[in-house]
């Protein structure tokens, strides 16, 4: 188990996907005393598992990158939705965990976590939500986001009373043809005032998200704007005793480290990274933008790098053809959102030491619902029963997956679990 997991006496049973059929009911803080192995084949697969010393190296590598350019680290917690990760985080050095809708500010509340990025702009009940947050927990920061006047009078409109906690809005800023946020410094003063007449509300900061941008060279364009769009509302006298500047940070972290590191203004400035998916990392999504960070050193890096440790494990189940395998493993249980996962290891129970890398050749072709499709060389030595190791791109829409993941040592001894909540 990890540090003060709030999950921990939840139950589970084989219903549970990941969970051994013939195991007894049992707590989720006792998986680790099973004695659960993934090679022996005491788990069913698919099972999606967390490699725990990667996760723990993961972890310090990206604090360590915060530390050495003068960030906070927020990290969103839509991409795990696990509070035993969350508490990691945190204990790790984390500021704050970010979400993005009401249910996952209510997920953190319930973890004990009380400084809270809402990376949005609330809408209908969810901005009830916030004020009736704040009020019943004194010691809330919540942070939530606004692109524009209509945006601020709902927010404004459901204030509760002038002695109530102020809800800390951040002027959210946009590129053109992208998502959310304001297209011109104009709008952003407009939006910046209007939440500073507002009572009940405070103008905190500004926010934006580049991870929706083409190439790099957009991301440093739209990264200045963001920083013009801070000195204009700061010159207009707008902010109060500090300063928030977030951006988002997963894909062009070093991106976002070189547009703020010279940013001045007149109040104190709190600069925010709000990376999801470092924890974890991926095969071939984000670790594509980290070679490029490796290879331009546009920042100072920490040392090593950061290495993916979600995957999927699944059996071959068939060879109908030659040259194609089917896998135990499909849509239900894998992300494919931004590309077919890949094969990067496989396993023969009882005639293998461990692991070895996939034969060349091999790779997904296409999902189903349960079955994925590999094809692969005849001459390769895959056979009915032996097992495959999946890595993944995006490890949003693999954790959204899986109620449960389990914890494993590098043998893949299983070593606890975590719970997530999508």
């Amino acid at each position: 188990m990890l540090l003060n997991d709030p999950e921990a006496d939840v139950l589970l049973d084989a219903a549970t996907k990941g969970i051994p059929v013939a195991a007894a009911p049992l707590r989720l803080r006792e998986v680790a005393a099973q004695g659960w192995n993934v090679l022996a084949g005491d788990c069913p697969l698919p099972l999606a598992v967390i490699r725990t010393d990667i996760m723990a190296a993961n972890s310090a590598w990206m604090m360590a990158f915060a530390r050495l350019h003068g960030l906070l680290l927020a990290p969103h917690g839509k991409t795990t939705m696990a509070p035993a990760l969350f508490a990691r985080q945190l204990a790790d050095g984390a500021w704050a965990i970010t979400v993005a809708t009401s249910q996952q500010l209510q997920v953190c509340l319930r973890a004990g976590i009380r400084r809270i990025i809402l990376a949005n702009q609330p809408m209908g009940r969810s901005v009830d939500a916030c004020f009736t947050a704040l009020e019943a927990h004194a010691d809330l920061e919540l942070y939530v986001l606004a692109d524009s006047l209509e945006g601020v009078a709902l927010l404004a409109r459901a204030t509760r009373s002038a002695s109530a906690p102020a809800l800390r809005v951040l002027v959210e800023v946009g590129a053109a043809g992208a998502r959310t946020g304001c297209r011109d410094i104009p709008s952003a003063l407009a939006v910046a005032r209007a939440i500073d007449a507002a009572p009940g509300l405070r103008l905190a900061g500004v926010e934006a998200f580049e991870g929706v941008l083409p190439d790099t060279a957009a991301v440093t364009a739209f990264m200045s704007r963001v920083v013009e769009t801070a000195i204009a509302i700061d010159a207009a006298g707008l902010f109060g005793d500090d300063v928030l500047l977030s951006a988002g940070g997963s894909a062009f972290f070093d991106l976002v480290a070189l547009g703020f590191q010279s940013v001045k203004l007149s109040r104190p400035v709190r600069r925010v990274l709000r990376s999801g998916c470092y924890l974890t990392y991926d095969e071939f999504g984000y670790a594509k933008e980290q070679l490029r960070m490796l290879r331009e050193r546009r920042v100072e890096l920490p040392e090593g790098s950061l290495q993916p440790a979600l995957e999927v494990w699944s059996y071959v189940q068939s060879r109908p053809d030659p040259d194609k395998a089917i896998l135990t493993v499909g849509k239900r249980d894998i992300g494919y959102d931004t590309g077919w996962p890949q094969p990067v290891a496989w396993y023969r129970r009882g005639l293998m030491p461990g692991p070895a890398p996939m034969p060349a050749g091999c790779a997904i072709t296409g999902l189903n619902d349960q079955h994925a499709h590999m094809s692969l060389p005849p001459s390769a030595a895959l056979a009915v029963g032996d097992m495959v190791v999946l890595g993944i791109a995006h490890p949003c829409t693999t954790f959204e997956r899986w109620q449960v993941l389990m914890l494993v040592d590098a043998r893949l001894n299983v070593v606890g679990a975590i719970r997530t909540f999508f």
